[in-house]
């Protein structure tokens, strides 16, 4: 089902873009990951599951990436280099979710406490919280890659260089923090006794290492931005959205959850850093 619906949601963002055509791929973009939004709000009432709806966070992006670097003009060079990078991170992503997600009979505890807790009925709070604020701040962390698209349909943008490469660079790291911390948790999950705190892996050294992945993954594409034109210096709100929510709110959620079920939680947290890893263990 989750297949079914993500293939039409995806067909849903291509028809929309390539119906705005490439010439405004700012408005493309918008309107494409919107009517996939819209489509997949739907689809979560009909099966009362929010969900549902998690992987759109790395399966839109990619999607149209890739289709901007099939449909875009000129040599494009930096246009396949996003896809790449955005396919890797979506697809590693993607993934993840799909292991640990167990199907209709499970439901991120994050929507059940707002469900309880926002002063909304639950259809109103799945369209606010579950997915229009995810769209405005994945739409925002996206714009790179329609920046990427303008300065080369339009030929002002600057050739493949130095800057693309240090995205890459920023990308893959982001990646592979996010892979390894993962492979942790995973492991830790199979084995832990309940109030175990990981210390183990890249987790001996920072608290959040998957979400610093997250970070550097969201700033290489504003790097990739810079590289195609400096003057879109505006399009980091988005990676600064990204890095503000992590840090205001998905971070003190889940380090308050992590306090009142691990009573090791304070010791680890007063020896590890939030987010910079420290060198030594």
């Amino acid at each position: 089902m989750i297949i079914g619906l993500y293939v039409v949601a995806t067909a849903i963002a291509v028809i929309v873009t390539e119906a705005v055509g490439t010439d405004h791929p700012y408005r493309g973009l918008v309107l494409g990951f919107a009517a996939s939004v819209a489509f997949l709000y739907v689809a979560s009432q009909v099966v009362q599951n929010g969900s549902t709806f998690d992987a759109w966070w790395s399966v839109m992006p990619p999607a149209l990436a890739v289709w901007f670097a099939i449909t875009a003009d000129g040599s494009g060079a930096r246009n396949w280099a996003i896809a790449a990078c955005a396919l890797l991170w979506g697809i590693r992503l993607t993934a993840n979710w799909a292991i640990g997600w167990t199907g209709l009979d499970h439901e991120d505890w994050r929507y059940r406490m707002l469900y309880e807790t926002a002063p909304m009925p639950r259809w109103a709070v799945s369209f606010t919280s579950v997915h229009l604020f995810p769209l405005v701040v994945v739409t925002l962390g996206s714009l790179p890659i329609a920046t990427a698209v303008a300065h080369t349909s339009d030929s002002t943008g600057r050739e493949f260089g130095a800057l693309d490469v240090v995205a890459i660079v920023l990308a893959v790291i982001g990646v592979a923090l996010e892979h390894f911390a993962d492979v942790d948790l995973r492991r830790f999950n199979r084995t832990k006794n309940p109030g175990d705190v990981l210390t183990a892996g890249l987790w001996s050294r920072s608290r959040h290492p998957n979400y610093l992945g997250e970070m550097f993954w969201w700033w290489s594409l504003f790097v990739f931005a810079l590289a195609a034109d400096t003057g879109s210096w505006w399009t980091g709100i988005g990676a600064l959205a990204m890095t503000v929510m992590f840090l205001t709110a998905s971070i003190p959620i889940a380090e308050k959850r992590s306090a009142e079920r691990r009573p090791g939680w304070e010791a680890y947290k007063a020896s590890t850093p939030m987010l910079i890893p420290k060198l030594r263990k």
